[in-house]
């Protein structure tokens, strides 16, 4: 019996041409912050503003760094592989843990068709968000991964 459309197996690999336009986003807004709130904080001209932008770098630098660790599957929370079936999507994840999201499960596709997100109830009732880029897929399995989860929109 054949598969349906809608049943697809894939295995993620990390986005290396994607962390080249993360890194160009993050290191100069990051760099920035933290050298300007150093200028306030020393120079004494307003040193809360120095501790706001000091705080706005740190919290930047935390953010790029774990979009850029989960785009190169090195964080343990990464997916690594993504099966879809009729009842349920499960993602196996970096640490060799599965995650089954079973109910409320919605596909959000951005305009430009490089990136979706995805989000569901997983089996213990918590909440789960999961961002997939291009990148990360074979040439293939981006667009049939994109069609079978088009359901869930």
């Amino acid at each position: 019996m054949a598969k349906a459309w809608r049943e697809i197996k894939c295995s993620l690999r990390p986005d290396k041409v994607g962390i080249i336009w993360d890194l160009l986003l993050y290191v100069p807004t990051v760099g920035f912050l933290l050298l300007i709130g150093l200028r306030y904080w020393y120079t004494g001209d307003d040193q809360v503003m120095g501790q706001v932008l000091i705080f706005l770098g740190f919290f930047f630098f935390m953010v790029g760094g774990g979009r850029v660790l989960r785009r190169l599957l090195l964080m343990p929370s990464a997916p690594v592989a993504l099966d879809i079936s009729k009842e349920r999507i499960s993602l196996r994840l970096k640490n060799n843990k599965k995650c089954l999201l079973m109910r409320d499960i919605r596909f959000f596709s951005d305009k430009a068709g490089k990136s979706f997100g995805l989000t569901g109830v997983d089996e213990r009732g918590r909440k789960q968000q999961y961002v997939f880029h291009k990148g990360q897929f074979s040439e293939d399995d981006f667009p049939a991964v994109s069609k079978a989860l088009a359901f869930y929109q």
